[in-house]
């Protein structure tokens, strides 16, 4: 009895171990027929680029388009992934659209505004890359400072030029340092040395006023000030103070 349970027990264990190894198998082969190997589309325009792609189950998405001395306009220039790698249908390709040589000069936009930097750039059928503003001590406000590629650069890579801006507010900024404790002539003194001048000044009686705990009683001692200690000022600000009669 105990032999024929055994061999019932054998035999199902054999059965389950055939089933699982045709289900593996079946898997694989589901996988496998559902991942398929990039084509080479390189060479090829952007209309029969999709085509090919398309009948391998995948699909296309032109990303760029940069300038080739190797490549004839219009054809595409590279591609991710590479041809002959192996992968899912629906698959997206990134191609790389071919400008073909530099023809197109860029301009020098340096000292233009932003309009009319917009309007030179794509007047020559080029486009507007990254732009940025930075802050320059001394720069006429809102203008091309500097551009990448430069001027009459015969290698460029790319159609888009990027630019920098100079911020709206150029002025060479300075951290206010701490008058609390000074006398107003002392203060007038160091401001004006450095380019600054003393504003309003509004007296306040001794036992009114706050002295942030230094103790300071004598007249004209400054009690407060603004800007405040650490706060950042452009150069020639007027800076206001409250001192005691």
């Amino acid at each position: 009895m105990l032999r024929k349970i055994a061999r019932y027990v054998f035999l199902g264990l054999a059965l389950l171990l055939i089933y699982l190894g045709a289900a593996l198998l079946a898997m694989r082969y589901a996988i496998q027929g559902r991942e398929v190997r990039v084509p080479n589309l390189v060479g090829q325009t952007p209309a029969d680029a999709e085509r090919g792609a398309n009948s391998n189950g995948l699909l296309l998405s032109v990303e760029s388009r940069f300038y080739s001395p190797d490549m004839a306009r219009g054809r595409i220039v590279s591609q991710a992934p590479a041809a002959g790698a192996t992968v899912r249908r629906g698959w997206k390709i990134r191609v790389a659209e071919s400008l073909g040589a530099q023809r197109a000069a860029i301009p020098n936009l340096v000292g233009q505004s932003e309009h009319a930097a917009e309007i030179n750039i794509s007047r020559r059928g080029l486009e507007t890359g990254t732009v940025a503003t930075f802050h320059l001590a001394g720069a006429q406000p809102q203008v091309v400072v500097a551009q990448n590629p430069p001027a009459d650069a015969k290698d460029a890579s790319s159609p888009k030029i990027s630019l920098l801006f100079s911020a709206a507010d150029n002025a060479q900024q300075y951290v206010m340092p701490s008058f609390i404790g000074k006398s107003l002539q002392q203060a007038t003194d160091v401001l004006e040395e450095a380019g600054f001048s003393v504003g309003k000044v509004h007296a306040l009686n001794a036992p009114t006023a706050n002295t942030g705990g230094g103790g300071a009683t004598a007249s004209g001692t400054i009690v407060h000030q603004t800007p405040g200690p650490g706060h950042k000022v452009s150069a020639g600000a007027t800076i206001d103070f409250d001192v005691l009669k």
